[in-house]
């Protein structure tokens, strides 16, 4: 399966397993198993959905918003339930407007799951941990 490398965004060819005690990019040798949100921009942010064989989750958030920072722990949290199952991601809607107003974000937090360069599900405000779990659940 195709992985896109959080480090340095080469996309590296992974064997689909259960789990993984260890996996680094091919470009950079950086850990593919971290499961800190990676930030996308504009640059980056079709790059990152076509080249990704794991579902991606973007969370579009803003620092002066209540609910996202409410929900960024639960959402960095639920994210290391899935190293290599699947690819958490954050967008700034404040710097990435244009990102924003692309994709139809009306609302923050909103989550957008994409599965094969596709938009498979869209959520606005914050989830708890097991609503965001089972989500991602259903599309890996």
């Amino acid at each position: 399966m195709r992985v896109v490398c959080p480090h340095c965004l080469s996309v590296n060819n992974v064997p689909q397993k259960e789990s993984y005690k260890k996996a680094n990019c091919g470009k950079c040798k950086g850990s593919l198993l971290d499961t800190k949100p990676m930030e996308l921009h504009e640059k980056n942010f079709d790059e990152v959905i076509v080249n990704s064989d794991i579902p991606v989750i973007i969370d579009f958030w803003a620092p002066w918003c209540g609910p996202c920072k409410m929900f960024g722990p639960t959402f960095e949290k639920t994210a290391k339930e899935f190293p290599l199952k699947a690819l958490f991601t954050k967008v700034n809607t404040e710097t990435e407007q244009n990102l924003g107003s692309r994709v139809g974000i009306r609302s923050i937090p909103t989550l957008i799951l994409f599965k094969d360069g596709k938009e498979v599900q869209r959520v606005s405000g914050a989830l708890d941990a097991n609503a965001l779990h089972d989500l991602i659940s259903r599309y890996i």
